[in-house]
Formats: structure tokens, sequence, C-alpha cells
């Protein structure tokens, strides 16, 4: 993906943000960035064998969260009580 079609899809999250964020999963192996030599100059980003694999738990670890969103709530609720 382009970097403006990444920030379309994350919704609101600064230009500065997601640079730092992609340099980083980049430089984890997570991300890989390639250049094209044009006029202008176009960036794409695409997830690597490791940042896949990372994906998938990721993806579980969303849906845990959705849920037993109803306890965590109920919990965070429950410690701001006492």
């Amino acid at each position: 993906m382009r970097f403006n079609e990444l920030k379309a899809q994350i919704g609101d999250v600064s230009q500065r943000m997601l640079t730092v964020t992609l340099r980083s999963l980049e430089e984890d192996g997570l991300v890989q960035r390639q250049v094209y030599a044009e006029v202008p100059p176009r960036v794409e980003y695409q997830l690597t064998a490791l940042g896949k694999s990372l994906l998938q738990r990721m993806i579980d670890l969303a849906e845990w969260a959705n849920m037993y969103k109803a306890e965590i709530v109920k919990a965070r609720q429950k410690y701001s009580e006492n």
C-alpha cells in the first residue's frame, strides 16, 4: 500500500506518527518499503513474512478483546471505584 492509502485506512493518525511507526516496523523486519524511481517518487509498503506471521496473532488478540470487552469495562469500573 502507498503511504496515503495506509493513512486513510487507519484514520485518525498524524503523518509524523505514521512515518515513525512505519520506520520502526521496517527496522523490526515486519514491513518492507519499496521506493520506485518515478516522478513524483512512489513508495509502497508491504508486510514481510515475519509481519504476516504477527498479523494473525494481532487479529486473534483483537477478537479476544472484543469477546471480553464487557468484562474488561466492568473490571476498569470496579478498579476506578477503589
